[in-house]
């Protein structure tokens, strides 16, 4: 079995099945693949009876309800049969619930280049008690200002906050910290 996470990576069949489903990119933010993004939670070699072992493959949602998570599935079957695996398992699992927390740094700073500021801060799940945290400002991935407003709390999508860069004039999305 290959997780998310693990230490030592050595260059196995679990391996290079986690480095084909590393490469499947999200639907809505076609620069961040799902490794980045922290949504691909596992790939496991099943023995289903076949000539060539069966892919099975675990993702998170961002929520609960969102909509790229069948093209995301459709996207991991394609990958897989593209590269010889005749048989892949695609789970969709809510727990541990999806977290900010989860995405990369590279990927974080994808989404700043693409235009997106991305999240701050850490998500609830990993506070502990105590002191409350301040809000901080989200900075502009135009011109790195910290002079932005938040126009609606949801954006192109429900992970998606719309603010405005107040010097620069220009609006942006910022990812939320779920």
């Amino acid at each position: 079995m290959y997780v998310a996470g693990s230490k030592s990576r050595p260059r196995s069949a679990e391996q290079k099945a986690w480095d084909i489903a590393a490469t499947v990119c999200d639907p809505e933010i076609p620069v961040l693949t799902i490794e980045d993004l922290g949504i691909l939670r596992d790939v496991r070699m099943v023995d289903d009876g076949g000539l060539v072992p069966a892919v099975q493959v675990t993702i998170t949602p961002t929520y609960s309800g969102c909509p790229a998570m069948d093209a995301i599935r459709d996207d991991l079957e394609a990958a897989f049969q593209k590269a010889g695996y005749p048989s892949v398992h695609v789970d969709m699992v809510l727990a541990p619930a999806w977290t900010t927390d989860w995405m990369t740094d590279a990927g974080k700073a994808k989404l700043q280049e693409y235009g997106i500021a991305p999240p701050t801060g850490m998500a609830a799940a990993a506070r502990h008690a105590g002191p409350i945290r301040l809000t901080m400002a989200v900075k502009c991935p135009q011109c790195s200002s910290l002079n932005t407003k938040e126009l609606t709390r949801f954006g192109s999508t429900s992970c998606k906050a719309l603010y405005v860069c107040q010097d620069c004039k220009e609006p942006f999305d910022y990812f939320k910290v779920l």
